[in-house]
């Protein structure tokens, strides 16, 4: 094979953007994923007409005008505002909290009412410094918000009770006092027209690329193929996992074809109640207005991680972050790679901080 200035090990999205930056720059990429396609987990397949969101809705959106107007150089995208809703029981709340769900909730009109039954509620609480998730949701925002729209939702995400999560996890809920059921605060969002693979084959034009491609078996066969090394899967799993396993959470998806053109009037509903065993429903095609005459939904259960499965979530609790330090340690002896992305980085991102980390990163490399 021939020799490359860069290896990048992920055809998802930051290793995307790196391999675009990096050719640009005049640099030789050859991009490998052990997976049958490019994108990571944006990538999208196509059913009955309709772009699936194969690993989960993928929403795209940013404040950041630099990141806004780089994603727009290989798609257009369309005006979709995410404002999901939330089904606990028989009951049906707008998302995220504002006041078309407190009105439901409580009876009440004005922000002013609904502040003040918010604060009535967390008085009657007594809570001082919260010593767990519960407490710390209670505190922010009262028992009804909390019962009926947090608890059972962050107990199917995470796998444990409320009581038995660090506070930390929930910083501050988004309480909005405006009849504004848009998700996100961020001055740009939307789906791109042509789905997010568009996207990814743009990054990856000028890029070779090998599809079903382990790094680690490869890398044996072609130890030096090239100059430098992008790896953006699990920094452990680059360490052989020698100093333990990073935890994560995982998501299951069960994706089915209805012979109906409309299954739920929206593209996200959450299922708040504990008993539901899937957090979401996802009807992927109010992503892009879709008028087909069928229509497809994916409903997701998440569980455990464990070693084979795919890493979805980082647990970035203080046991988790100080290994990741360590292993972080481990990564500064091997100057020739360089490690980036949610599994690189053992850091949730949205695909705006995403980019923007690749940008950064890649531009500090080829200066």
């Amino acid at each position: 094979m021939r020799h490359y200035d860069y290896l990048i090990v992920g055809a998802g999205l930051y290793g995307g953007v790196f391999a675009r930056e990096a050719t640009d720059a005049g640099k030789r990429c050859l991009v490998i994923d052990r997976r049958n396609h490019i994108g990571g987990n944006i990538h999208c397949e196509e059913v009955e007409g309709i772009q699936v969101h194969r690993y989960g809705a993928h929403i795209f959106h940013t404040s950041d005008r630099q990141v806004w107007e780089y994603v727009n150089r290989f798609a257009e995208f369309n005006h979709f505002v995410n404002s999901p809703v939330a089904v606990y029981k028989d009951e049906l709340y707008n998302l995220p909290f504002n006041m078309n769900t407190f009105s439901k909730l409580w009876n009440v009109r004005t922000p002013a009412e609904a502040q003040a039954e918010i604060a009535r509620q967390i008085e009657e609480l007594h809570i001082g410094e919260p010593k767990n998730l519960e407490e710390q949701a209670l505190k922010l925002a009262g028992r009804d918000v909390y019962e009926k729209l947090v608890k059972g939702y962050t107990e199917k995400q995470w796998g444990r009770p409320c009581t038995e999560l660090p506070a930390f996890i929930i910083r501050r809920l988004p309480l909005r006092f405006t009849y504004d059921n848009n998700y996100f605060s961020d001055r740009w969002q939307g789906i791109p027209m042509e789905g997010y693979d568009a996207i990814a084959q743009k990054l990856l034009e000028g890029s070779d690329v090998l599809l079903e491609t382990d790094y680690f078996p490869f890398i044996q066969e072609h130890p030096g193929i090239a100059d430098r090394i992008l790896f953006t899967g699990m920094i452990d799993e680059f360490f052989g996992f020698r100093l333990g396993h990073l935890e994560y959470r995982t998501v299951t998806f069960e994706t089915e074809v209805l012979d109906e053109p409309n299954y739920q009037g929206s593209a996200v509903v959450n299922y708040t109640d504990r008993e539901v065993p899937y957090t979401r429903i996802i009807e992927h095609k109010h992503f892009v207005f879709g008028t087909q005459p069928k229509t497809v939904i994916s409903r997701e259960y998440p569980k455990a991680w464990e070693p084979g499965m795919e890493p979805y979530y980082p647990v970035n609790d203080a046991k988790n972050q100080a290994l990741y330090q360590k292993y972080l340690a481990l990564a500064a002896a091997r100057p020739e790679v360089r490690f980036g992305g949610r599994l690189g980085h053992y850091r949730y991102y949205d695909m705006d901080k995403v980019i923007r980390a690749a940008l950064d990163d890649a531009r500090a490399e080829l200066k």
